[in-house]
C-alpha cells in the first residue's frame, strides 16, 4: 500500500479520502460536494458503496480499489488524501490498526496532544485479530506508565506496537499470567517462524521487559531470557564526491540548506526539522540542538559555508525568529521528516547515485569524513550526541585513514 500521493487534477471539485473502519474492515472514506458527475464516477466507475451510518461513499482499503478510484476521478476532481497517507505510514511502522465503531479510523500512532488508548470505546486490532477483552487493560496501563516516565512519542509507539502484537496472538490467554518459559517460546516463534531480525527481536524484548518488570513489577522477570547477538553492520555513508554531486543536483534553496545542515553538523533528520531560527548562533558559530534523542541538549559547530547558505535561505523565506527554521506546508508546523527523506532520494536519483542511504547516511558521512581527517573519536562522540563510545567506534570500521598507510602485499610483487 505505497505511493498514495495527492493527485492535482485541474478542476474545481475536490474529493477527500480518509481512512475509516466500517463493516468489520478497513475502508477508504470518500467525501465530496454532491454532484451528479462525481456521484456517477464514484459509484459506477469506481464501484463505491454508500454508508447511511457514516453518510459517505466508501471502498475497501486496497491498492486496486484506490487505483480504480483515481482512474474514475481523472479529469473530474482533485484528490486530497493526506490523512489516508498518514494512516498507511503509521500502520506500516507499527503493524497495528486502531478503529472505533461507526467513526472514522484514527491512525495507530500516539501523539503528544492526541487521543490516548485508554478510550473505553476503542477496539484494538493487530493485523485483523481483535485483542481479547481479558487483555484490554494492558495497553492503557502500559501507555500511562510510559507517559508518566516521560518516554518519547517514538518509544511509546514502538513499545505499544510490540506489545499489541503479542496480545493479538494470545487471544483469550491472560497476558499477565505468562511466565518466563512462555515468553521464551513466543520469542523463539518470532525468530523461527516470523523470521524477525536481531534488531527487531531486541525491540520486542525491550517492550515486553518494560511491561512485565516496570508495569507489573515482576522482579528480574527477563533475567533468564537470552538476547540474540546483534550483527555488526557497517553504517551506510557517501564519499565526498557523492555528497558534492547530491548538493549540486538540488536547485531549491530550502532543500539544499537542509541537506547541507544535516551533513555539515551530523544531525539526525528529526533534529534538522526541529531546529528553530533562534538556535543558530552566528557570533559563536554554533547551533543549539535542543532535546534530541535521549532528551539531551548539545552544541554543534556552525560551518562558515553553511552560514552563507543560511543567510541566502533567510533572505528568500524569512523564517520567524521564534518559529521553526524550516516550516512545513502550514504555518508554525515543522517540515516533515518524510518529505526531507524524499528530497534526498530525488537528489540521489538526479545525481545518478545508486548507493543506498537516507538522511542518516549524511550523519554517518559526517562522522566518517571527520575520522578520515584525523579528528579525535571522543570529539566526534560529543558532536553526534552519543551516550556510549562504542556507538562512535563503529566508524573506525569504515574510515580509510589507517588503511591508506597499509601497503598490499600484491604491490610488492614484480609482475612486469
Amino acid at each position: 500500500m505505497r505511493n498514495y500521493r495527492s493527485y492535482s487534477i485541474h478542476i474545481m471539485e475536490t474529493v477527500t479520502l480518509k481512512p475509516m473502519f466500517h463493516r468489520n474492515g478497513e475502508c477508504i472514506g470518500i467525501y465530496f460536494k454532491n454532484t451528479q458527475i462525481l456521484n456517477e464516477a464514484i459509484s459506477t466507475a469506481a464501484g463505491a458503496k454508500w454508508s447511511k451510518t457514516l453518510s459517505c461513499w466508501y471502498l475497501a482499503l486496497s491498492r486496486e480499489s484506490h487505483q480504480k478510484l483515481v482512474h474514475a476521478l481523472a479529469g473530474k476532481a482533485t484528490i486530497v488524501q493526506t490523512e489516508l497517507a498518514e494512516y498507511l505510514k503509521a500502520k506500516k511502522e507499527t503493524g497495528v490498526s486502531v478503529a472505533e465503531k461507526s467513526k472514522p479510523m484514527q491512525a495507530p500512532i500516539i501523539k503528544e496532544s492526541g487521543t490516548s488508548p485508554e478510550n473505553s470505546d476503542a477496539i484494538l486490532y493487530y493485523k485483523g485479530s481483535r485483542i481479547s477483552d481479558i487483555n484490554r487493560h494492558v495497553i492503557p496501563n502500559m501507555f500511562a506508565h510510559l507517559k508518566l516516565k516521560a518516554y518519547s512519542t517514538s518509544t511509546i509507539r514502538t513499545y505499544l506496537g510490540e506489545m499489541k502484537q503479542l496480545l493479538g496472538m494470545l487471544k483469550d490467554i491472560p497476558a499477565d499470567d505468562l511466565q518466563t518459559e512462555h515468553i521464551k517460546r513466543y520469542l523463539l516463534f518470532c525468530f523461527e517462524k516470523l523470521h524477525l531480525t536481531e534488531n527487531t527481536l531486541h525491540s520486542r524484548i525491550n517492550a515486553l521487559k518494560y511491561y512485565y518488570e516496570q508495569v507489573l513489577g515482576r522482579e528480574k522477570f527477563f533475567w533468564e531470557i537470552p538476547r540474540p547477538k546483534k550483527q555488526l553492520l557497517l553504517p551506510n555513508f557517501f564519499n565526498q564526491d557523492e555528497i558534492t554531486a547530491i548538493l549540486r543536483s538540488v536547485e531549491n534553496v530550502k532543500h539544499k540548506t537542509m541537506l547541507m545542515l544535516a551533513y555539515s553538523s551530523g544531525l539526525r533528520v528529526s533534529e534538522v526539522v526541529r531546529i528553530r531560527t533562534k538556535d543558530i548562533d552566528s557570533k559563536r558559530m554554533c547551533i543549539l540542538i535542543k532535546q534530541a534523542k535521549g532528551k539531551k541538549d548539545r552544541i554543534v559547530k556552525l560551518s562558515p559555508v553553511l552560514l552563507i547558505m543560511l543567510r541566502e535561505y533567510w533572505k528568500k523565506y524569512q523564517p520567524g525568529r521564534d518559529g521553526y527554521l524550516f516550516e512545513g506546508q502550514y504555518a508554525n508546523e515543522s517540515y516533515s521528516t518524510r518529505s526531507l527523506q524524499l528530497v534526498l532520494a530525488a537528489a540521489k536519483q538526479k545525481a545518478g547515485i545508486k548507493k543506498p542511504g537516507s538522511i542518516h547516511a549524511l550523519r554517518h558521512s559526517f562522522a566518517t569524513h571527520l575520522l578520515d581527517k584525523g579528528t579525535d573519536v571522543t570529539m566526534i562522540m560529543k558532536l553526534l550526541g552519543h551516550n556510549d563510545i562504542k556507538t562512535t567506534l563503529r566508524y573506525l570500521h569504515v574510515t580509510n585513514r589507517d588503511m591508506l598507510q597499509v601497503i598490499s602485499p600484491l604491490d610488492d610483487l614484480k609482475l612486469d
